[in-house]
């Protein structure tokens, strides 16, 4: 690698600049490192967190490197009408916060003190079989190694586009400094780092559409200009791409995106970790304002790298023909000149890098929570909080093995293009836990056979929908095109409700400490 590096041409002002800010992210991991004195501590910060830290890390670990290339690159191609996506990510986030944050750290808490979502889910059902344990986990490592995957793929685009490291190597060390800080440092690391990742991406993406709108003359010329390049591009309703208006398929699978947010593990965690439940609001209020700004600006970098293109003469085949690099394009375009100029450059684009690592982190954890304490620590009932530690962070370092394995695959299509796999993680869990943990939450007659038998049907129905029905009929009958988290939720939802009804009712146990939190 090194060698690599010598013989190429490397921008020593942007290199510069991203390393400070990896090795400052590595410092947080060693300063968090030795507070871990338990499993509570290592997964959810001993439940001291504060409204702000939850609130930024909560929308950081969420957006992940999709919010700063995935989305733009997807407006980009398709125009508005692909902002239905984040406008059914942010009903969901502002549902999330208002109907299941505040209900769920305190359920969570009375309910055993749970630490993980598998944790919660045998708690609230009093399940001494430890099946609801092993199936939670068993979806958690399957969809979080395809999600942690998009994150080192976006790493690996990031750094090979900056600098002339191969894709590979590109790959391996965004994952080595992922790993590193999550590794040594935990539930509060993580949160902390994500807390000034979410804050360096909120930055970054409001200020580089800004900057591009502003050499165009301003938002009423930007808007005159884009309708110029493409009639469809601000039409919310017809695709740019194809002309075609949207269908009720495709809006109903952009917006569908919104039920994902119902069981996200690793957003889930954050409601738990909060220092004090009436934070809640607080907290809510804080994520709400990044979620909106953030998605605007998306959106119209997505939009105004059209303008980018055309104000210097260029096609997206002269700039790697990959609409999910516009960000970083752009930047490079833009901070050019100058000393100063090219360090401010290295500071925004580790905002790419800030996004992939904040949602990376998260799901690294979140996976090694679920090994440890749902699996391990089930088979070995005996083991030492020291134990369990070392061993969790051994399952942090074999998820993001598998997941760098997965990203290095670039002759497939859906394992190199990012919103593919993101998309198609988001679609399990949403499917799998969420409709599970708003029955748990809000629902007294739910049961142990109702709650296993919804989250392996959310799980199935995702990849038979994806991988069988969408790839072989979509094409002849339209309705199989629809996004599968919405056939995945409902047939979840269905089969929790009618298993629930046709067998036993929980025991007066668990129907009494429903009430407890209810009454609260």
């Amino acid at each position: 690698m090194f060698a690599q590096l010598v013989s190429g041409s490397i921008d020593w002002c942007v290199l510069g600049s991203f390393v400070v800010y990896l090795v400052l992210m590595l410092g947080i991991g060693f300063l968090f490192s030795n507070r871990q004195e338990n499993m509570g501590d290592y997964f959810l910060g001993g439940r001291k967190m504060n409204k702000w830290v939850v609130a930024l890390s909560a929308q950081a670990s969420d957006m992940s490197g999709w919010l700063l290339m995935g989305l733009p690159g997807a407006i980009f191609l398709g125009g508005f009408s692909e902002a239905w996506i984040g406008i059914g990510l942010a009903i969901g986030t502002y549902l999330n916060w208002k109907i299941v944050a505040h209900r769920l750290r305190r359920y969570s808490q009375i309910c055993g003190d749970s630490i993980t979502i598998p944790d919660f889910i045998a708690n609230r059902f009093r399940d001494k079989t430890g099946v609801s344990r092993v199936v939670a986990a068993l979806i958690i490592l399957v969809f979080f190694t395809f999600y942690t995957a998009s994150g080192f793929v976006s790493a690996a685009k990031l750094f090979s586009t900056m600098f002339p490291i191969a894709y590979t190597t590109s790959l391996w060390i965004g994952a080595l400094v992922v790993v590193g800080y999550t590794l040594l440092g935990g539930y509060m690391a993580v949160c902390w780092t994500d807390f000034v990742q979410g804050l360096l991406m909120f930055v970054a993406i409001v200020l580089v559409p800004a900057v591009v709108v502003c050499n165009a003359g301003g938002f009423a010329a930007t808007v005159d200009q884009l309708n110029v390049i493409n009639g469809n591009l601000l039409n919310l309703f017809t695709s740019a791409s194809t002309g075609k208006a949207c269908g009720f398929i495709g809006l109903a699978s952009c917006l569908a995106w919104g039920l994902g947010y119902f069981g996200m593990p690793h957003i889930l965690v954050r409601f738990m970790s909060i220092d004090n439940p009436a934070e809640v609001k607080g907290s809510r209020r804080i994520a709400m304002t990044w979620v909106f700004i953030s998605l605007g600006a998306a959106t119209v970098l997505g939009l105004v790298f059209h303008l980018y293109l055309k104000q210097r003469g260029l096609t997206l085949a002269d700039v790697g023909n990959d609409p999910e690099k516009c960000f970083m394009v752009m930047i490079n375009g833009i901070f050019n000149t100058g000393v100063l100029a090219r360090v401010f450059a290295g500071i925004l684009l580790s905002a790419i890098m800030a996004a992939i690592m904040s949602t990376a982190d998260s799901q690294l954890l979140v996976s090694a929570s679920s090994f440890t304490n749902d699996l391990y620590g089930r088979v070995k009932k005996r083991a030492s909080n020291r134990e369990l530690v070392l061993v969790s962070r051994l399952a942090v370092a074999a998820v993001a093995i598998v997941a760098a394995a997965l990203a290095m695959n670039t002759e497939s299509d859906f394992f190199k293009v990012v919103m593919k796999m993101v998309s198609f993680a988001w679609a399990g869990f949403g499917a799998s836990f969420g409709p599970l943990i708003l029955l748990a939450l809000f629902w007294r007659r739910v049961n142990l056979a109702g709650a296993v038998s919804g989250m392996i049907v959310g799980a199935a129905t995702c990849f038979i929908w994806k991988f069988v029905l969408a790839a072989k009929y979509a094409a002849a009958h339209p309705i199989f095109s629809l996004y599968e988290l919405a056939p995945g939720f409902l047939l979840a939802l269905v089969v929790t409700v009618v298993v629930s009804l046709v067998t036993k009712a929980p025991a007066a146990e668990i129907v009494a400490e429903y009430e407890k939190v209810d009454a609260e």
